[in-house]
């Protein structure tokens, strides 16, 4: 696979003139993109006020003031004075007779079970639930966790939990008794809303002991079990899911809330220490992802959004605001997207017609090695392609374009994180975008990449900042100002470090080259892993890499490669060889690897994210800190061998 210029991809003239950006660019009287994005910037006040106005966002009290930075600049306060439940703005499709009646939610089971719910059963179903949880004695404030699998019930758990002034509090549906229960306790939640089980691969995933024994561990005062087809959940502080959900007939109507009020916690794992507790609030988590979902997602009323992701990560409650906040249809899958086999995806775009598709890097390059099955399913109605959560290599991404958007449609670069809701860069359909590139920052942040000073740097590697608070971020952890501090304001005084090492063009185009805690110094040059593997990703053989910097006390660091390449099998020393060669040629003799190692697999997140520090950790016998977010444990134990064999 190799890219060339034919796989820029430029817009089309109707494509242009049709685009949100476009649009929003003519209400505010500009001709030129980067004059709309020096807007964002310079007037947040009339920039914001032309978003909130363009998605027809619902206030119970129109805010005073945009911004209050008064306490500091890393603590900003935004829409003050603003009355809002960002859950009003979804159901005021289900109170238009025009929207009222076309899908909202659609889900299809591993299995093929399929289900949906319109704008007016959603909202019946989600103020049905919020009674139900307004019997339990659940109110404004109280913390209730979330650990449940794709799906109808998962948006309507959501939903009504933040409808009632609840904070919902999502978990990863991979998280053993431990981390579920470590973060119950860390925020005192009263309630876990869990699942007992469901499939993936065919197997039950059997997840009611894991939330009975949370609990139980954590002392939280109600487990909402959602039970298996035809059981009941039983037993002392559970309650059934369906009983919830039976609440009385109307239900409440939704609490009204401040825009600073919590919305939702998010707890993330870090490398060493308890879990961050990232805050988020009603005036900024579903503002943000709507903004983004508008302007890079290019979201539109007849669009349909299919994102795979488990509830548990920021993108399966961004893709909840980015498409019901626009009166989409969102599409939700609760199995894995190669089985029974790679076909699935492509097969399920067919099926419902699926306009945006988001896949991780790791599910494209699958899909490329699997060109025959993954391109199986009609793909013709998609319009837009994501792609997200760590670098993709050109070579790839120029694919996906291909084979999956028919060359027609862009695939949009997508990267942030849970700290800002949602993208620092990304890409709009005004203007060309570069194969494993962003074509710009996302409007409304103020993005660079800088030196170690803190200075502005073009063309080479530097660390991806925030020059100035933007709706969306963080502004603390739970209960800890200091170690929020410590982690993003306090590395350069004055500025967001995201922790993402990046290259900013002459041409403004970003690339993103790894995480600051996974650069390499190899001969003195410091390097991101995503420049070797893409390079190495170029060896036929090779599906997968992963590129990490070893202590030597001889030379400080040597890099040492692990790469999943079954063909390769029967002929490693060749094929070693072949890797080393081609980093000579292709890198240059500093970057050749001290080792290459072939593995079956690599440790990821449940969102296939490569856990290069977790490799480096399990390969140098160093302490691995939190591995909660870890979906595959087997493949460390196969790093553990590895180390021991070499």
């Amino acid at each position: 696979m190799a890219t060339s210029e034919s796989d820029i991809w430029y817009p089309s003239e109707e494509q242009k003139a049709g685009c949100n950006v476009t649009l929003i660019m003519e209400r505010l009287g500009i001709d030129d993109y980067d004059d709309f994005y020096r807007l964002s910037i310079e007037q947040p006040d009339r920039y914001w006020a032309e978003i909130l106005d363009f998605c027809q966002v619902k206030w119970s009290r129109p805010y005073d003031q945009f911004a209050d930075l008064s306490r500091a600049p890393e603590f900003p306060k935004w829409f003050v004075g603003g009355e809002i439940n960002w859950v009003d703005t979804i159901f005021a499709f289900a109170e238009d007779p025009a929207t009222a009646n076309k899908p909202a939610v659609i889900a299809e089971r591993e299995d093929g079970e399929q289900s949906q719910v319109t704008y007016a059963e959603l909202h019946t179903r989600v103020r049905k639930f919020a009674g139900g949880l307004t019997k339990l004695g659940i109110r404004k404030g109280d913390r209730i966790g979330l650990l449940i699998e794709p799906g109808i019930e998962a948006i309507i758990s959501m939903i009504a939990i933040t409808y009632v002034g609840a904070v919902v509090m999502p978990l990863f549906s991979g998280f053993g008794a431990e981390p579920i229960s470590s973060r119950l306790t860390l925020c005192r939640a009263r309630a876990l809303v869990a699942t007992a089980g469901f499939k993936r691969r065919g197997k039950l995933v059997d997840r009611e002991a894991v939330a009975r024994e949370a609990v139980t561990t954590a002392g939280t005062e109600f487990l909402i079990l959602k039970p298996l087809e035809g059981g009941k959940a039983t037993g002392e502080g559970v309650v059934d899911w369906y009983d919830v959900a039976a609440g009385p007939e109307a239900g409440p109507k939704g609490e009204t809330m401040s825009s600073q009020d919590m919305f939702m916690v998010f707890f993330t794992s870090g490398t060493t220490g308890l879990p961050k507790g990232i805050v988020h609030t009603h005036g900024t988590f579903p503002m943000k992802v709507m903004h983004d979902g508008v302007i890079c997602f290019d979201m539109k009323q007849d669009d349909i959004f299919f994102w795979p992701a488990d509830m548990g990560w920021v993108a399966g409650a961004l893709a909840i605001a980015t498409a019901l906040m626009r009166g989409a249809t969102m599409m939700c899958y609760d199995g894995a997207p190669d089985y029974p086999d790679w076909s699935r995806m492509s097969r399920f775009i067919e099926r419902y017609k699926v306009t945006h598709f988001g896949g991780a890097p790791t599910m494209i390059r699958g899909f490329a090695a699997n060109e025959k099955l993954a391109t199986a399913g009609d793909m013709s109605s998609i319009r837009l392609l994501i792609t997200g959560g760590e670098a993709i290599d050109p070579e790839h991404f120029a694919w996906y374009g291909r084979h999956f958007g028919g060359g027609i449609a862009p695939v949009v670069n997508f990267s942030g994180g849970t700290e800002v809701c949602g993208g620092l860069v990304g890409s709009v359909m005004h203007r060309p975008i570069v194969p494993g590139g962003f074509n710009t920052a996302v409007p409304g942040m103020e993005v660079d990449v800088v030196n170690a000073d803190g200075k502005s740097i073009r063309n080479e590697v530097g660390e991806l900042v925030i020059r100035s608070s933007g709706v969306g971020m963080t502004s603390s952890f739970w209960e800890d100002d200091e170690r929020y501090l410590d982690t993003y304001w306090r590395t350069i005084p004055g500025i967001w470090v995201h922790g993402d090492l990046a290259i900013l063009d002459d041409k403004g185009n970003y690339f993103l080259r790894g995480r600051s805690d996974d650069t390499l110094k190899l001969a003195g040059k410091r390097t991101g892993p995503a420049e070797i593997e893409d390079v190495l990703m170029e060896i036929p053989e090779i599906v997968e890499v992963a590129a990490i910097g070893v202590d030597d006390p001889a030379k400080g660091q040597v890099l040492v490669v692990f790469a999943i390449a079954p063909s390769a099998n029967g002929d490693e020393p060749a094929f070693v060889q072949k890797v080393m060669a081609h980093a000579d040629d292709r890198l240059g003799r500093a970057f050749r690897p001290n080792k290459v190692h072939i593995v079956r697999e690599l440790p990821k997140t449940r969102t296939a994210k490569v856990m290069r520090r977790l490799i480096r950790g399990a390969y140098s016998g160093l302490p691995l800190g939190d591995i909660s977010a870890l979906d595959n444990p087997s493949a460390l134990e196969e790093i553990v061998r590895v180390a021991k064999a070499s």
